[in-house]
């Protein structure tokens, strides 16, 4: 679908472009993005190319593994003076003498969802860690003002029983040694690899950690059960809960996601993790179902996952985030879960 032709996703880049953020730090600066054509990267590209026809000269270079993937993506925009795609494997060491001093950097690019995990296990710890420090050592070199590690929810592992909601600071428990472990731990890892390039080299450093994202930029692939539930929602079918649905999580609209995201990059402290959640987009499993049922006017059926699905799934029943630190910021998000979703759904269907 073209979301440039839909007003609603317009309305949402506007929306967040028109926050009231310290936007001069990135004028006239270059920003190099990871995961560029993912659900967050791609909503994130088009902000900033939002607020460069309002003259914030910002380039973009944007990174990926399929140019025919951001071209589709991104339309006439990748043809914008201020954009660059560069395709990349992150895997690989990112040497590139012709870009000049980069001020923002962003590895945002991650395996992100349960078939990713089970099928590409070991990609998913080396994005994490490897293509991480390619990128960190990149920012060493080219000059980075601030570097923004896109970090997730599941580094809390399973909650102990002794909180309600996590802070930053909170650190439940995880097995290791399993092969689902690899997505929280590289991710933990990634973090404490941040920290070093801030006492080794000296880089700012800042850590965003999101929550279950979802909205209109969601990849077709993606088997996230959020992800799954929306498809099922704008086809007319009915939606497959392949379990008993009472984990309880949080979950983040995409362009909340990325107001959250830009408001850590510009305004959180070096070293630090900011949780990008809120408390009215927490709800368990079997309620989301029901939700995007309602809203698509069908029904929830329960079906058993095969063994490759249930290698992917998250081990954690409860994983809420406190996002109190975030918003002391400044951040507030604009939907509630039920809002997000028919938001969502709306978007997808008019395309």
């Amino acid at each position: 679908m073209d979301l440039y032709k839909n007003q609603l996703y317009l309305e949402d880049v506007k929306r967040t472009a028109d926050l009231s953020l310290p936007w001069d730090s990135l004028k006239d600066q270059a920003v190099l993005i990871s995961g560029a054509t993912g659900l967050v990267g791609s909503f994130l590209i088009d902000v900033l190319m939002q607020k460069n026809e309002e003259g914030l000269n910002c380039r973009i270079y944007a990174l990926g593994r399929s140019a025919d993937k951001a071209a589709h993506r991104f339309g006439e925009r990748s043809q914008h003076p201020l954009f660059a795609f560069i395709p990349y494997d992150i895997n690989k060491p990112f040497v590139r003498d012709d870009l000049g001093k980069v001020g923002y950097i962003l590895h945002l690019a991650s395996n992100t969802h349960p078939l990713q995990y089970s099928t590409d296990p070991i990609g998913t710890i080396t994005t994490n860690i490897i293509g991480l420090q390619n990128m960190l050592e990149f920012a060493c070199a080219h000059g980075a003002e601030r570097f923004a590690f896109a970090s997730s929810n599941e580094i809390y592992g399973e909650n102990r029983g002794d909180r309600e909601l996590f802070d930053e600071g909170y650190c439940g428990y995880i097995d290791c040694n399993t092969l689902r472990a690899g997505y929280p731990e590289s991710k933990r890892c990634g973090e404490a690899l941040c920290q070093a390039y801030i006492s080794q080299k000296g880089l700012d450093v800042c850590i965003p950690r999101l929550t279950r994202s979802y909205g209109p930029t969601m990849l077709m692939s993606d088997t996230k059960a959020i992800s799954q539930f929306i498809r099922k929602g704008i086809a007319g079918e009915d939606i497959v809960l392949k379990s008993a649905g009472t984990q309880y999580y949080s979950y983040t609209y995409v362009a909340d996601a990325v107001s959250g995201l830009l408001t850590v990059l510009l305004k959180g402290k070096c070293g630090e993790a900011y949780n990008i959640a809120d408390e009215k987009s927490d709800i368990m499993l079997k309620d989301l179902a029901g939700l995007i049922a309602q809203t698509a006017g069908k029904k929830v059926i329960f079906e058993i996952p095969d063994a490759v699905e249930a290698a992917g799934y998250s081990k954690a029943t409860k994983a809420r985030l406190d996002g109190k630190k975030l918003r002391e910021l400044g951040w507030a998000p604009v939907y509630d879960i039920r809002g997000g979703i028919e938001r969502t759904i709306k978007i997808l269907k008019q395309g």
